[in-house]
This record gives structure tokens, sequence and C-alpha cells, in this order.
């Protein structure tokens, strides 16, 4: 029974929400983090390698920030919840029709996710098991990317994706439901078969993949949202190998994960960092940053448009801040400061002061 029909729209439960009444609170609010627009480098191998084998390029995966093997060898390490969505809009092109986020899934056994995969698959019931996990999101994603659950008996999951394309988010929510199925199956020891499944997307012209890969027909497209329901029987089950001990142990593991995480620059940011440390060197040309990134000087330029601003633009921002602070240090006299920031002399280092601050040099020494 594949439908395409429109449904009542599920708001976000609050972290603990068991049931449909919980709908329309919202979520206790939590400290910004640096980690909450960032996934984890264990997501974004399983997405990077699956891509490849796709048959995405290395040229264009090097392109993508914090996607090789070095940054991605650190778990602590944090990556740009862009260059994510850039892994999911490249299998997304390449593999447009049902099949690319079950690609992921099935190169994701238990234990690729590390502490998030033993999270939501030790407690005592599958429903337990998820409740507990669903703090801990970040583990995996950034904060942004929603995590749901409801139900008293049967136990649906649902997911909100940030990526902006239809057609990537189709992936992305082709992979989460088809990640939590296997989950499930995984915990129980069992085929478990999905009450429901609900996609957002309109329905592709073949979905025989998807009815393959769920184990039923009762798929909706067109829905209000993306979820997947497990029936009672199967979220409230013992688990077999439900480790209390263990999930103590998975809980702390992940509070220190989440505590001592470090976010890697994203490709605005890693440029603010080489044009300041090229300007400091003496050398704060076009050619040099964009050396410095290992990208040619178009490709540079190309990239700060994308993010809507322009080589001009940082240059001047990084000169300002750095006159701001050699200024309030007093160790050098205008006249230095012009020369070390490339001003021809101080009274241009003077005329572009007031003109970013409104200003003179004198008044922020003062």
């Amino acid at each position: 029974m594949v439908q395409s029909r429109s449904a009542i729209r599920e708001e976000r439960p609050t972290h603990r929400s068991t049931s449909a009444a919980g709908f329309g609170q919202p979520p206790p609010a939590l400290p910004v983090s640096p980690i909450d627009g960032t996934a984890s480098t264990h997501l974004i191998r399983l997405v990077r390698d699956t891509a490849r084998r796709a048959g995405v390029g290395d040229d264009q995966l090097a392109t993508i920030p914090g996607t090789d093997d070095t940054i991605l060898s650190g778990e602590l390490n944090r990556i740009p919840l862009s260059s994510l969505v850039r892994l999911w809009e490249l299998l997304a092109r390449i593999r447009p029709e049902p099949g690319a986020g079950l690609a992921v899934v099935d190169a994701a056994p238990l234990g690729t996710l590390t502490t998030w995969d033993y999270l939501v698959t030790n407690g005592p019931t599958l429903a337990d098991a998820l409740r507990t996990a669903q703090p801990y999101h970040r583990l995996v994603t950034a904060a942004a990317e929603g995590f749901d659950l409801s139900g008293d008996g049967d136990l649906t999951v649902g997911f909100r994706t940030t990526a902006g394309d239809p057609a990537v988010a189709a992936v992305i929510n082709e992979y989460v439901l088809a990640y939590y199925l296997r989950r499930a199956r995984e915990a129980t020891g069992r085929h478990v078969i999905p009450a429901r499944v609900a996609f957002s997307r309109a329905a592709p012209g073949n979905h025989d993949v998807l009815l393959d890969a769920f184990g039923t027909d009762r798929i909706e497209f067109d829905a209000p949202a993306d979820t997947i329901t497990f029936t009672a029987a199967d979220a409230t089950a013992a688990l077999p190998r439900a480790d209390p001990m263990l999930a103590d142990l998975l809980r702390s593991h992940a509070d220190l994960v989440l505590a001592t995480a470090r976010p890697i620059p994203g490709p605005l940011e890693a440029f603010r960092i080489a044009l300041a440390a090229a300007l400091a060197a003496g050398d704060p040309s076009l050619a040099t940053v964009a050396h410095r990134l290992a990208v040619s000087p178009r490709t540079l330029q190309r990239q700060l448009a994308e993010h809507g601003t322009s080589w001009r633009t940082e240059f001047d921002l990084v000169r300002y801040e750095q006159a701001k602070t050699l200024l309030a240090e007093g160790h050098l006299t205008t006249s230095a400061i012009a020369a070390r920031l490339g001003f021809t002399d101080d009274r241009a280092l003077r005329k572009a002061f007031r003109r970013w601050s409104g200003t003179s040099p004198s008044a922020i020494r003062t």
C-alpha cells in the first residue's frame, strides 16, 4: 500500500516525550556549543567513502574541507556541517534515483558510528535505547539536524535535515530512516519490519529498491515529515544484549567526547587564518594565500564569492583587526604599523582607519 497523501504535521517533541501529546512543545534550550554546526568524523568518512565507491572523483572530494584522512583519523575532530552536506550533494548528483541513501547504510554495520551506534542499540528495549540516546544526537551530526521520537505504543522516529536542496534532502532522509531500521534489526536480533515509512519527497518513478530495503509496501510519499514507525511489539520487546553497565560507560564517554571535541575550521575560517598569517609574514598577496590553501587564485576568489564576500573585503577586515591590536599594544609607531600592514605610509593608514571606524589611530591608542 504505497500512498502519496498529506497527514498532520508532527512537531518536534521534548527530549523524552513518549506520546503524541508531547508534540508542539519546544525542546529545552541547549547551551550554544562550538560543535553545534559540525558533524562527526565517522559520519563524514562513511559518506565520503560511499560517494567515492559510487564514482565521485578524488579531485572533487579534495575540494571539501575536513575530508582528508589526516583530519578524519581523530575522533574528537568535528567537521563543518557544510562539508557533510557537500558530500551528500555529490552522492545525490551521481546517483539521483532511490538507493543512494541505502548504499550508505549498507556500508555501515554496527560500530561504524562508534559510540552513537551502541547508544541507540543498548537498553532494556529499543524505545528505551533511542530515548536515552536522543540527547546525545550531536555525537554524530549538527544540533540543528532534528531527531524526533513519539508514540506511546508504536514508536515513530523522525528526522529533519537542514539541507535545502530537495534532491539532497531525499538522499539524507532515505539514509537516516534506513539507518534506524538496520540498527533496530541489529539490536533486536530479528528481521524487524516497520509499521510505516513516510517520506516528504515526491514519489519516484520506481521505488522497488525502497520496498526491498524496508521490507514493506506501507511507504508513503509527499508526507509532512520523514519518519519510520516501529510496532509496539518491536519497540517494547526486551533487547537480548542489554547491558546497564555498558550503557553508563557509553553515556560517560559521550559526555567526554562532546566536552572535548575540536571543531575544524570551515573554508571561510581557514581562509581568514591563512590571510592573517600571510599578513603577519609580510606577504599578504592573493597568490600567496591561495598557495597556502592549495587552491588557485581564481578558485579562491570564487569560493569567497560563494560565501558572500571578496578578497578586498576580507583583506580590509584583517588589516583593520590587526591594526587595532597593534595600536592597543602601543609598542610600535603609527608609521611602523602602516609598514607592517602594507600601507604606503602612516597617512594612508590614518585615512583607512577613519574609513573603517570613523575615528583616528591615536584615539584607539589612547
